[in-house]
């Protein structure tokens, strides 16, 4: 979720950021019971969410919301807390509350975000793809998967996102874990990017690594080719 915050490296934790391709509509949103209006989802996870409006919004830190989040089909009745807001986003903590945490594990369930993930490298409408983007898996707010490659078509590394972790494989330099800590627009003229700011883990995390792990796993290969699951499932072992 996005914060104030400087480059930071240090000692205790090592702040990176990442311009990554963004796609420009997301079908993920949430709409508030106080007002009507409807927000669209940037990032969620089992814990909170952070969303975004246009116009400006009402809500201030410490304010509690309600309202549903939709989905391509699914809604998710939700109770939260304005943690911060900046602009024309808001960070919401979602409701410690057992039936509040059951219904957000259910809503994001592996399965269920699987099936909702869109291959973009096959979006021919317009959507640009950066030359050397060979595959790009997303899944609204709680998926991104990058898979680049060198002139020869090999892999040369690939990002997932999938919540609030962040995994990364360079060909030559190896894997690399890490926090997802903000996601904005970033201000580029010939592409449509977000930038990304991560807390990069100090030795790659096997919890992390195995969710992601998981994640590819469960991917069919009408969304990606079966040659290059072997590969990313080979890098994650």
């Amino acid at each position: 979720m996005e914060r104030r915050f400087n480059l930071i490296k240090s000692d205790f934790e090592k702040h990176e950021k990442r311009k990554l391709p963004s796609f420009p509509f997301c079908y993920l949103t949430f709409k508030s019971d106080e007002n009507s209006r409807v927000y669209e989802v940037k990032d969620i996870s089992h814990t909170g969410m952070q969303i975004s409006l246009k116009d400006s919004n009402n809500y201030k830190e410490d304010d509690l919301i309600k309202g549903h989040i939709h989905w391509l089909g699914s809604s998710l009745e939700i109770i939260g807390v304005v943690k911060w807001t900046t602009g024309h986003r808001l960070g919401i903590e979602f409701a410690k509350k057992k039936d509040v945490l059951e219904r957000v594990t259910k809503f994001l369930d592996l399965k269920q975000l699987v099936q909702k993930l869109k291959p973009l490298h096959k979006v021919e409408d317009g959507l640009e793809i950066p030359a050397m983007l060979k595959y790009w898996l997303r899944s609204d707010g709680p998926i991104e998967l990058f898979i680049w490659q060198h002139n020869n078509g090999e892999i040369a590394k690939f990002q997932v996102l999938y919540m609030e972790n962040f995994v990364e494989w360079v060909d030559g330099q190896g894997l690399q874990s890490g926090r997802v800590l903000s996601k904005r627009n970033a201000d580029t003229p010939l592409i449509e990017e977000d930038e990304w700011v991560f807390n990069i883990d100090a030795y790659a995390d096997a919890g992390r690594i195995d969710r992601v792990k998981d994640l590819v796993g469960h991917i069919g290969e009408e969304l990606l080719p079966r040659e290059a699951q072997g590969f990313l499932l080979r890098q994650l072992s």
